[in-house]
């Protein structure tokens, strides 16, 4: 017999209007050059080329964790000495790189050119230097560019940035159809769009398409009749890029857990008339699968209280999924960016009286977590180790976005990244 999950219901309004705190202060964040990491696996024929310091090199090429005889998608063209002092053309030496970078590479079809704090000092118009290099290799590579800044940003930004540069590329649908398409936006690992594209086929939803694409020159057409829905909480530009072309959001939880994985779904499906009994039929054996594995996890997780520091944007729905399928307490859920219409769904399923936060003061947060004393605390790498020491058990923020955490296949996999910090905890007291 399957396990069934219990799944807290929800009070009337949830969190809908519940009060937020806003901090502003000192910040612990990685910036969106971190972005490149999951982005160049993503599109397998770009090129992510940072302009920026050797500090950026470092940061990438440690993120990346990449081998030295490896030869990925990415590279730093070195803002130097000569360049702050204005004594080079940066914009003749970042033509010469990308020509020889392009000669080298020629199975390239896209390059962007990522800005970066530096960059960014001195006023290089990457904007223009990416025209002018599109119109130089075009129609063999498109040349697009984004910032990549850790400046007042946080680091899953950099995928929005990527994105929103991608929307004015896609070519117009056919104003003459009446049908309507689906878009999934957000980048997903390939295991998980494909566990998606099998449930769309099966649910008779026709071709939808996934943003961004595999290959630089799949894009999809987007129009007034394309209806998107969002895979990742922190996409607000790219979609208010999609909605200037005339896309319209569908709006949904995200698909993280049993639960949001099925009303994500859910939604899409009932706006494309899927019976709701043709739907259950469909997705029926994967929630059991799902059900019965998360069911271990709860064991293990039911009743520890956990912390959120704010980091990826995707804190609201993790909450959700803890508090709702495995049980948890929420004692504070900080995020970098609240953005209440892309949350809506949320923010209504999480327990009435959770404490929100929106932006960061470190100090502070500090202050409460250890006042706090929670099982658990999720946080960036530059903290996690402070509180270790401390007695805290952590979980690194950033592995969240690293890892297929999406669909109802991987729920069981997303609760046990919560589980085995306690699990290595009471081993190590052991």
């Amino acid at each position: 017999m399957n396990a069934v999950i219990p799944i807290r219901s929800a009070s009337a309004n949830g969190c809908t209007d519940a009060p937020v705190l806003k901090e502003r202060g000192q910040r612990e964040v990685f910036c969106g050059l971190t972005g490149i990491i999951w982005l160049h696996r993503k599109i397998q024929d770009a090129f992510f080329l940072v302009v920026g310091s050797r500090t950026c090199a470092h940061l990438i090429q440690s993120a990346a964790g990449v081998m030295i005889f490896a030869e990925p998608r990415f590279a730093t063209a070195i803002i130097d000495e000569r360049d702050l002092a204005g004594l080079a053309d940066a914009n003749t030496e970042l033509d010469r790189v990308v020509t020889r970078l392009l000669e080298r590479r020629p199975e390239i079809k896209l390059l962007f050119l990522v800005g970066s704090c530096p960059s960014e000092v001195i006023k290089l118009d990457l904007a223009r230097a990416a025209s002018r290099l599109s119109s130089t290799f075009s129609p063999k590579v498109r040349v697009l560019n984004y910032s990549g800044s850790g400046i007042e940003t946080t680091f899953t930004q950099g995928e929005d940035a990527c994105l929103a540069s991608m929307v004015p590329v896609l070519p117009q649908a056919d104003a003459m159809s009446d049908a309507p398409d689906l878009l999934v936006v957000g980048s997903l690992a390939d295991v998980v769009e494909d566990q998606f594209a099998r449930l769309f086929n099966q649910l008779g939803m026709g071709k939808v398409r996934f943003f961004p694409p595999r290959q630089a020159n799949d894009l999809a057409a987007i129009g007034p009749n394309t209806r998107y829905l969002l895979a990742q909480p922190f996409l607000a530009d790219t979609a208010r890029a999609l909605e200037a072309r005339g896309a319209q959001r569908i709006p949904a939880p995200f698909p993280l857990g049993i639960e949001g994985t099925n009303q994500w779904l859910w939604a899409a499906a009932a706006l494309f008339n899927v019976a709701k009994n043709h739907f259950d039929a469909v997705t029926e054996p994967a929630r059991q699968r799902a059900s019965a594995a998360v069911a271990r996890q709860r064991t293990q997780l039911a009743g520890k209280r956990i912390f959120f520091f704010p980091d990826s944007q995707l804190e609201i729905p993790l909450a959700r999924f803890l508090s709702r399928e495995l049980g948890m307490e929420l004692v504070e859920v900080g995020t970098p960016y609240l953005h209440r219409q892309h949350l809506a769904e949320e923010l209504a399923l999480l327990p009435e009286g959770t404490f929100l936060s929106e932006g960061q003061h470190v100090e502070n947060q500090l202050d409460r977590c250890r006042a706090a004393k929670p099982d658990i605390v999720v946080c960036g790498l530059g903290l996690a180790n402070p509180l270790e020491s401390e007695g805290l058990t952590t979980k690194w923020a950033i592995e969240l976005v690293f890892t297929p955490i999406q669909g109802y296949d991987q729920a069981a996999d997303l609760a046990e990244l919560f589980s085995r910090p306690l699990v290595r905890r009471l081993k190590l007291a052991a």
